[in-house]
């Protein structure tokens, strides 16, 4: 036997597989005690108790329906283990057995861990939540949407003024201020082969960003289940958008109604609020609405977030899309906008929308002030 399979390192193996697999006939002779114990508790309740191994998915899970008992359990796991390892046990418990109705009690708001798909879950939950749940509700929501905003609001401001600049291009530039690569291409007429060099006879710089407004950016996004990480991603960069005085922003979301959500951009919490998950999807619909306010073409940037699962009509769909963009509406499709990666989508849509020069990919939160710099510049998106 070799030496990694005894001591130390050998008892430290035979510990994480008695808890990966659980239950007492596991194979690995190893009794688990103290924190251990208390641990594989906590695992056993959401995952099984009984034989067979977490990893097979079979166990019926032991917490039950009882409030109480789910709350000593979600106080046990964010003991046990870190923040990520606690959300993905949260939202297993969630899915796997049911306990969203208990989400409805204050009490257990207050045990949970903040995360986007737990407001995900809340938002579905909205409309059947009780007043005395509403305020804690919220509390979370706002929580996890400062998380967010101070994680990527920096980042964003600053990506997107840098944008705004460089599309404003000027022709007496200060030297600081010129743009060589567009001087070089515009001077290539120019160049002198003896010496190896190009006379920049024409200037192209950089602008300076003004007060003014510069760009308007229409967010629209479909608030079906699929897209509640979206949503709530889609709403914090709305706000942050909307703080930006050179970009006016528009946010609306819809099924198969249309509603505007613009005059609640100063708060993203609000806005959460005032979305609906779940129901069906009309894009047409929502397109027509959000096509009817466009006043600048040349200047408008349309973001659709879907998954493109249309239940209104395809044709015209398509037709508003072709419409916007020979006007010179830069349209961007996002199938998500989330960490996860794109979800269950229409492919035959999102290939119709690539022919249109629209392609669909999914983005992830740290993309998205990128794809929206380069949809400001009107260059070659970063499509992943």
């Amino acid at each position: 036997m070799t030496e990694s399979g005894t001591g130390t390192a050998g008892d430290e193996r035979l510990r994480r597989w008695r808890l990966v697999l659980g239950g007492e006939d596991d194979g690995t002779g190893r009794a688990l005690g103290g924190r251990d114990a208390a641990m594989d508790g906590a695992l056993g309740a959401l995952y099984g108790g009984g034989g067979g191994g977490r990893a097979q998915g079979e166990r019926s899970g032991g917490l039950g329906g009882s409030a109480p008992r789910v709350a000593r359990w979600l106080g046990d796991i964010r003991t046990y283990f870190p923040s990520p390892v606690v959300q993905v046990m949260q939202r297993d418990a969630i899915e796997r057995l049911g306990l969203s109705t208990l989400l409805l009690e204050p009490e257990m708001l207050e045990a949970v861990e903040p995360d986007v798909h737990l407001v995900g879950t809340l938002l579905s939950l909205n409309k059947a939540m009780p007043d005395t749940t509403r305020e804690t509700a919220r509390a979370v929501v706002r929580k996890v949407v400062e998380q967010l905003e101070k994680r990527l609001a920096a980042r964003t401001r600053a990506t997107l003024t840098g944008a705004l600049d460089r599309s404003a291009r000027v022709g007496r530039p200060r030297h600081h201020d010129i743009d060589w690569d567009r001087t070089i291409r515009a001077n290539l007429k120019n160049y002198l082969p003896e010496h190896r060099t190009v006379v920049p006879e024409r200037l192209v710089g950089y602008g300076r960003a003004s007060r003014a407004v510069k760009k308007e950016v229409v967010l629209c996004i479909d608030q079906s289940g699929s897209m509640a990480a979206s949503v709530v991603y889609a709403s914090v960069f709305g706000a942050v958008l909307a703080s930006m005085r050179s970009i006016a922003t528009r946010l609306v979301v819809f099924d198969t109604a249309v509603v505007d959500l613009t005059d609640q951009l100063d708060d993203p919490v609000d806005v959460l609020f005032g979305t609906q998950l779940g129901g069906g999807t009309d894009i047409n619909r929502a397109l027509a609405y959000c096509q009817s306010k466009i006043t600048r073409p040349a200047d408008t940037v349309v973001v659709l977030i879907s998954d493109l699962y249309e239940g209104g009509i395809r044709d015209e769909m398509l037709g508003r899309v072709a419409a916007m963009k020979a006007a010179g509406v830069e349209f961007v499709t996002l199938l998500a906008l989330s960490d996860e990666g794109a979800p269950a989508y229409d492919h035959e849509h999102a290939a119709a929308l690539a022919a249109l020069g629209a392609p669909a990919f999914a983005c992830t939160p740290d993309l998205f002030p990128e794809v929206m710099a380069a949809a400001l510049e009107k260059r070659p998106l970063p499509v992943t």
